[in-house]
C-alpha cells in the first residue's frame, strides 16, 4: 500500500512538472524560447537597441528659400519691389539677421545659400522652385507660400484645397527625387484678415491694394457689410485649411518640420508691416520672421 502511494506521487510529480513546462512555455510567447539561467538565450532573442542619430539636423551646412513675395521681401525697402537683401530666409542685411545668417554665418551665407521664390507665386509653382533648390543639393529648404492661393480676384478664384494638397505633395516629391535627405523647414501662411484689420486704418495703404494687391481679402477695405465680411472669412477659412494642409502632408515626411502656426499666430503690428503697402513685412517684419524660424529650426531663441 505504501509502495502504490509512493509510485502515485512520483507519477503526480512528473505530470504536474510537464503541465508547469508547458505553463512556461507559453508565458515566454510561442516563438520564443525560455531563457536559461544565464539569461544568454533571452538576450540573444532581444537584443539591446543601439541609439539611433537623429534625422533633424539643426546646424545644415547650406540653405535653400523657396516661395513667394513675402520671401523675395517684397516692398520691404522701395515701392513696389523686391529687396532679397531683407529676406528673412537668405537676406545680407544686419538688422534682419536672416536664419542662413544665423544658422551659417555670414561669410558662408553669401557662397551657400539661395533663393529662388518668386513674387505673386502660388503653389502650383513650387514645383519648379523646389527643382532648382534640389540641384544645389542643400541641407535645408524653407517653404513659404499659399498667401497669394487665397489672395486671388475673387474668393471663388482661391486655389481649391484638394489642388493644395496635390500641388504640395507633388513639390516635394521633386525635391525627393533630387535630394532625399535634405530638410524642409514649412512656414505657415500668414493671418491674411489680421494684416487686412492692421492697415486698413492707413490711406497710402489701401491707394496701394487698389493696385491688386490680395483683392479677396483687401478689396474694398473699408466695407464692413454682411456680404465683405463673408468674403473676408471665406479666405481666411482657406488660410486655415491650407496650413492644415501643410502641416498633415509635412507630417508624412521625417526631415520635414512644419512652423506650428507660429506664423500665422504671430501679430504683425505697424513696425512690422511695409510702409509701403501695409500688407508685406517691413525689414523688421522681415528680422521677426527670422526669429521664428531660427526657433523652429532649431529649438533655440534667436
Amino acid at each position: 500500500m505504501r509502495k502504490r502511494r509512493q509510485r502515485s506521487r512520483a507519477v503526480l510529480a512528473v505530470v504536474t512538472a510537464a503541465v508547469l513546462g508547458a505553463a512556461g512555455c507559453d508565458a515566454v510567447g510561442g516563438d520564443e524560447s525560455a531563457p536559461s539561467a544565464s539569461g544568454t538565450e533571452a538576450q540573444r532573442v532581444k537584443p539591446s537597441p543601439s541609439p539611433s542619430t537623429p534625422v533633424w539636423d539643426s546646424s545644415p551646412a547650406s540653405l535653400a528659400a523657396v516661395g513667394d513675395s513675402i520671401t523675395r521681401a517684397f516692398d520691404a525697402c522701395s515701392l513696389l519691389q523686391d529687396c532679397p537683401d531683407a529676406s528673412w530666409a537668405t537676406g545680407t542685411r544686419a538688422e534682419v539677421d536672416s536664419l542662413a545668417v544665423r544658422l551659417l554665418g555670414a561669410a558662408k551665407a553669401a557662397s551657400n545659400s539661395w533663393n529662388y521664390a518668386v513674387s505673386g507665386a502660388r503653389m502650383t509653382d513650387l514645383a519648379g522652385q523646389m527643382a532648382q533648390a534640389a540641384a544645389k543639393r542643400p541641407g535645408l529648404v524653407t517653404v513659404m507660400v499659399g498667401a497669394n492661393d487665397a489672395c486671388r480676384d475673387t474668393a471663388a478664384a482661391m486655389t481649391s484645397v484638394a489642388d493644395f494638397r496635390a500641388q504640395f505633395e507633388e513639390a516635394l516629391r521633386t525635391l525627393r527625387d533630387a535630394a532625399p535627405k535634405a530638410q524642409v523647414y514649412v512656414a505657415s501662411v500668414p493671418n491674411l484678415k489680421r494684416l487686412w484689420s492692421q492697415g486698413r486704418d492707413n490711406p497710402l495703404g489701401k491707394q496701394v491694394w487698389k493696385l491688386g494687391i490680395c483683392p479677396s481679402m483687401l478689396g474694398d477695405a473699408d466695407a464692413v457689410d454682411t456680404a465683405a465680411t463673408e468674403r473676408r472669412d471665406t479666405v481666411q477659412d482657406r488660410v486655415e485649411a491650407y496650413n492644415e494642409v501643410l502641416e498633415e502632408v509635412c507630417a508624412k515626411d521625417e526631415r520635414c518640420r512644419f512652423d506650428g502656426g507660429a506664423v500665422y499666430d504671430f501679430r504683425f503690428g505697424t513696425d512690422q508691416l511695409s510702409h509701403i503697402d501695409w500688407f508685406h513685412p517691413s525689414v523688421n517684419g522681415q528680422a521677426r520672421l527670422a526669429e521664428i524660424a531660427y526657433r523652429e529650426v532649431t529649438g533655440k531663441k534667436a
